[in-house]
């Protein structure tokens, strides 16, 4: 990415950092004294999804402007286990809203339990990607550097090569 580019990226990104926290504001305001549990839930929620955009946009900053640094193997696996343990949650999650929500008469109601569905199914995707491509991706293990030590060995650990 050309650097102006990248810039201008950045400069969006805070930008956008700054109207997710203009949502959060407005919204805790309004939620205060309001008695429609309903609606409440539902722009409590919009108003949590805004903080996690804003944590987000600051991570995406983040990787556009650092160094990335490698993950030592204790820090992996600590990391690996804690995703891997939300994902088996999530999944739990998502089978027990699949089973209740057909059952269920009050619109409202289902109408709540599938927006939570939908983002479990989301949190369910974003953790099998941080998983399989972010964590692993910013890992070098010990493997890994014997391997790259092996491979940029001429002779591979053999008199002369042979």
């Amino acid at each position: 990415m050309v650097e102006a580019e990248k810039n201008s990226l950045v400069n969006f990104l805070k930008g956008q950092v700054g109207v997710e926290n203009e949502i959060v504001d407005s919204l805790e305001k309004a939620l205060v004294g309001m008695k429609n549990p309903a609606v409440r839930g539902v722009l409590r929620g919009v108003s949590l999804d805004s903080v996690k955009h804003a944590e987000l946009y600051n991570s995406a900053i983040t990787l556009l402007t650092s160094d990335a640094t490698a993950l030592a193997q204790e820090d992996l696996d600590k990391q690996r286990a804690l995703v891997e343990k939300h994902i088996a949650i999530e999944a739990k999650l998502i089978k027990s809203l699949k089973e209740k929500i057909p059952k269920i008469e009050n619109e409202k109601v289902t109408f709540l339990l599938n927006a939570i569905l939908e983002d479990e199914c989301r949190h369910h995707a974003m953790l099998r990607t941080v998983l399989e491509i972010i964590v692993q991706g910013e890992t070098i293990t010990e493997d890994d550097w014997w391997k790259l030590l092996w491979e940029g060995t001429p002779f591979h650990g053999s008199p002369g090569g042979g």
